[in-house]
């Protein structure tokens, strides 16, 4: 399965769906994560932690 993580547009809202150690037990099952660029910035994840 491939799943994409896009970056939130509405203003003042710094979350994001997915953080890196979920992502990372994800890509343990086999599935693809996209994460777009600097989308964890607003929750002090950066492009590396994913």
């Amino acid at each position: 399965m491939i799943i994409g993580i896009l970056k939130e547009i509405k203003n003042n809202e710094n979350r994001i769906a997915l953080i890196p150690e979920k992502a990372k037990l994800l890509t343990a099952k086999n599935h693809q994560v996209l994460v777009e660029f600097d989308a964890g910035i607003g929750s002090g994840y950066t492009n590396q932690d994913y």
